[in-house]
């Protein structure tokens, strides 16, 4: 396992930081990315390798895989972690905004996947994560453009693991649940910024409580379930495709296949607070 090198963005906090170290308990060489190298201090003082790396910029991400394979010679594992939560009613989200969204959830992650990829055909081996969340599977009020990059990063998965299964590489998706990270903070914060007065605030005032709720919080899983989700996954033989992990990941998952869209739109109302007519 000494020889295998594992890049994971998104790496100076939460999930990204949980998995750099879980990899490399692993034996992986661990490259943890982030756009501030200074927040990867405390895991390059564990011997992690910090990279600058800006997912929504082309330059940024080619220097960092040239620089890898400089260094190693190979890329074994890509966890695509980097992403935010960019809450407000789809009519107050500036389209700048939207399209940031898309660039950081899901054009980084995608980009990343295709400069690694020619160096795992050459390989003929390598584990490509991708971080979705439940939120790629269910909706919420006021979350359209974050479900939106989470269900297209659902379906590229999909596609890519079709393509690049004949060259022995694998494509697996997690799917957190409620994870004890800042995510929920900071999306509150966005959705305050965005649709905190206006035509939506009473549904924003609603939905903003439920991603601070404490009860919520005290609920959430610690980072490190995904990280060993991880884990499992770029160490099995042959890995599940998908892996709901998380406060609330398989039974809201659940939930939403079985229930109508009316059905299920009643239960999110509910469970977010919302306003009703």
């Amino acid at each position: 396992m000494t020889s295998k090198t594992a890049l994971v963005t998104g790496a100076s906090s939460g999930i990204g930081a949980e998995t750099a170290r879980h990899l490399q308990s692993l034996g992986f060489t661990v490259y943890g990315a982030a756009r501030r190298t200074d927040r990867l201090q405390a895991l390059a003082a564990d011997g992690i390798r910090p990279l600058a790396m800006d997912v929504t910029d082309d330059t940024s991400m080619t220097d960092g895989i040239a620089q890898i394979i400089a260094d190693t010679g190979r890329i074994d594992v890509l966890v695509n972690n980097a992403g935010y939560g960019s809450y407000g009613a789809i009519e107050d989200v500036p389209m700048e905004e939207a399209r940031r969204q898309f660039e950081v959830n899901v054009f980084g992650a995608m980009q990343l996947a295709r400069l690694v990829l020619p160096h795992m055909r050459t390989q003929r081996s390598g584990t490509i994560v991708n971080i979705t969340s439940m939120g790629g599977k269910i909706y919420t009020p006021l979350g359209g453009w974050y479900h939106g990059t989470k269900f297209a990063l659902e379906s590229l998965s999909d596609c890519l693991r079709l393509e690049v299964a004949p060259f022995g590489i694998d494509v697996v998706v997690i799917e957190p649940g409620g994870i004890a990270t800042e995510w929920g903070g900071i999306a509150a914060d966005n959705l305050d910024a965005t649709s905190g007065t206006g035509a939506y605030r009473a549904q924003a005032v609603a939905v903003a409580k439920s991603l601070r709720s404490e009860a919520n919080a005290n609920r959430n899983s610690p980072p490190s379930v995904i990280a060993t989700a991880i884990g499992k996954a770029v160490t099995a033989k042959r890995p599940k495709t998908r892996y709901a992990v998380g406060f609330g990941a398989r039974p809201l998952i659940a939930t939403r296949r079985f229930l109508t869209d009316r059905g299920f739109d009643w239960l999110i109302s509910r469970a977010t607070g919302l306003p009703r007519k």
